[in-house]
């Protein structure tokens, strides 16, 4: 077991640190939330996503919060808040209130011992329920710590340190964390209705560090890291949930000099993985901006970023539209929509809506084979693989 010890709390009714993360979107992509900084001062912000226009209400509490603060956004509206104060992570919801901000207490997860590093998951699917993992240093602890009867609730306990976190379903079942055990990381998946059973879910070959970035429910698109085809050194792959096909790592998705990081992959493309878009954050030497990836085109459109980007964060719409929320002091509030032509496509994308022009010129010369990995995603071995869509 880890050194975490659970306190209840029944439910009624440029400069300096940055925080955790730039934003959290829900999955079904109506709220978001960030801390947002006023002068020297941090304090959670929710956006609403799915009207006309995009805005955001400001959550203050009676104090500013610590830049390392997390927040997320809950389906009804609320933001969950995890404080860290002397090894004690408190849970929160936040709400308005006409004029202020209400809260309501969810209870504590305690953590003494200072080695182990507890975390909110990604945004879970439907937004009802919100999850964390304490790191310790020979085992993962699974909290549910919003959306419980009781507070902060121990699902599992994972042997081995978790990083990561992929959601693999629609319905907030089927959890992927990446295990490192021995000294090599593989991804492994949490069946959260089988109280936490863990299986193998990815494993390319037995010395490589294996991981998985993003999924696709609808598709089954997988985004991987791995550094099976080039010892040493982590590659950017795609698979499919349960197929039996190779792993491949595009050169597409290989730039000197560069990391490629994914964060969003367009949904509603079922049985066609390989005409999923992927959004992906560039990060060079002179800044960073948006990069969209389809198997099936096997190469990578460049765009600049909006001015403000909150970087790394995005969604996209089932028709094709990339929406990259940002923030200046002119507009502290919007959303730059790209337009990406379907799979296939032989013109360049405009640099459509909202200030996302192109910036860099596309090879369309045929590349050479891609390698793939010597083993495919083992799904035969997880129960997911009667879950998902054929």
């Amino acid at each position: 077991m880890t050194a975490c010890a659970i306190e209840p709390t029944a439910e009624t009714g440029d400069d300096g640190p940055t925080p955790h993360a730039p934003c959290a979107i829900t999955a079904d992509g109506t709220y978001a939330a960030r801390l947002a900084r006023d002068g020297d001062s941090w304090f959670p912000e929710r956006w609403t996503l799915d009207g006309p226009e995009p805005y955001a209400v400001p959550l203050p509490a009676h104090q500013p919060e610590e830049p390392g603060t997390e927040v997320q956004p809950m389906a009804d509206g609320r933001v969950l808040i995890r404080r860290l104060s002397q090894g004690r992570h408190a849970f929160s919801l936040l709400y308005p209130t006409g004029p202020g901000t209400g809260e309501l207490p969810l209870g504590a997860v305690e953590c003494p011992d200072g080695d182990t590093v507890l975390r909110l998951l990604p945004p879970a699917p439907g937004g009802q329920r919100a999850y964390a993992v304490a790191v310790c240093r020979r085992s993962t602890a699974l909290w549910l710590v919003a959306g419980g009867a009781f507070g902060p609730e121990h699902l599992a306990e994972i042997p081995g340190r978790c990083s990561g976190g992929v959601w693999l379903d629609r319905t907030g079942r089927m959890l992927a964390l990446d295990r490192e055990t021995e000294g090599r990381t593989k991804t492994v998946v949490v069946d959260l209705e089988r109280g936490g059973e863990v299986s193998p879910l990815l494993q390319i070959a037995d010395g490589s560090d294996d991981r998985l970035l993003l999924a696709a429910p609808d598709s089954g698109l997988l985004l991987i890291s791995s550094d099976a085809p080039s010892p040493g050194e982590p590659r950017l792959g795609w698979g499919v949930l349960g197929s039996t096909l190779p792993v491949r790592f595009p050169r597409s998705l290989r730039l000197t000099g560069h990391a490629l990081t994914p964060f969003a992959v367009q949904p509603g493309q079922v049985l066609v993985p390989e005409n999923c878009a992927v959004a992906l954050r560039v990060d060079g030497p002179f800044g960073s901006w948006v990069g969209v990836w389809r198997p099936a085109d096997r190469r990578l459109r460049e765009f600049a970023a909006p001015r403000g980007w909150l970087a790394g964060s995005g969604l996209w719409t089932e028709d094709g539209v990339l929406r990259l929320p940002y923030a200046t002091e002119a507009e502290p509030c919007g959303v730059a929509r790209v337009a990406v032509p379907a799979a296939g496509a032989e013109q360049r994308p405009s640099g459509t809506a909202e200030g996302v022009p192109d910036t860099a010129a596309e090879a369309l010369e045929p590349e050479p084979p891609e390698p793939v990995a010597p083993r495919p995603v083992p799904l035969q071995q997880a129960p997911l693989a009667r879950l998902v869509t054929k």
